[in-house]
């Protein structure tokens, strides 16, 4: 039997188990799948009715005008946060005591702060005419606080052998820094990065609770407008077609980030 100290190939009994786990574990998937949709079906889910209002070309319209708002938002948050987790991760990593106790208190106030909340009292205080900044810059506070402990966690996983040697043939902190540690630190930190630029475009959904038309807020506003079609109102197909759009962008963002890692 070949291995090695981290795992151990599986022997016959083994592999017999794991393919009787795994048989169990996808009839019950599947057995859970088959009662979901003969609930739907039993409350009349899936009357011609409650989904006939996505055969019209105004609402195929509204649908991409509320999917381009979102992929608009989600854009410009990822990029600034991106660009306040790279400077907060830099002073948080600076020599100066000052600078880093300023970063860790930005980093912790708006990693323990409620995003709903945040994004509420910025449309409430700052921006009541501007929803679409109000969720931008509550996705970019939160975001970015995070994606700046991602980004330190990756330098300080560097081994230190590395940045000494770099101090050792005369280079400055900034060279070091942006010539070998960020640079080698780049793949490790790029799964982390990835995940939460996932979260921050899930994240933009958000933005119903301040009336900001994204992709969420118009899906609401059919389930609402939609007449209950015997007595069953049409919020379940809002959810099953509006969240399968969700799925597919994340699906879509994970292999661009797949794409990505192979070629870092």
């Amino acid at each position: 039997m070949s291995g090695n100290v981290l795992y151990d190939v599986p022997g016959p009994r083994a592999r017999a188990r794991n393919r009787l786990y795994s048989i169990i574990a996808t009839a019950a998937l599947l057995g859970l799948l088959a009662f979901t949709v003969y609930r739907l079906n039993d409350t009349g889910q899936f009357q011609g009715g409650l989904w006939s209002v996505y055969e019209y070309a105004d609402t195929q319209q509204r649908i991409v005008d509320g999917l381009l708002t979102t992929l608009k938002t989600f854009a410009i948050a990822a990029v600034l946060s991106l660009v306040l987790g790279a400077v907060l991760a830099t002073a948080r990593l600076s020599d100066h005591a000052p600078v880093r106790w300023a970063a860790t208190t930005v980093v912790e106030f708006f990693r323990a702060m409620p995003l709903l909340i945040m994004i509420f009292l910025l449309y409430a205080a700052v921006f009541t005419s501007a929803p679409m900044w109000a969720l931008v810059i509550g996705l970019t506070l939160y975001n970015g606080s995070v994606q700046s402990e991602i980004f330190r966690s990756g330098i300080n996983a560097i081994p230190k052998g590395q940045s000494e040697a770099a101090y050792a043939i005369g280079l400055r902190k900034t060279q070091v820094m942006t010539t070998v540690l960020v640079p080698q630190g780049v793949r490790t930190m790029l799964p982390s990065i990835i995940s939460q630029l996932v979260v921050t475009l899930k994240d933009t959904s958000l933005g119903f609770i301040i009336l900001y038309e994204e992709l969420l807020f118009v899906g609401k506003a059919f389930a609402q407008q939609t007449p209950p079609v015997n007595g069953v109102y049409a919020f379940i197909p809002m959810v099953i077609v509006f969240g399968s759009i969700y799925i597919l962008l994340c699906m879509a963002l994970s292999s661009v980030a797949t794409w990505a890692q192979r070629r870092a």
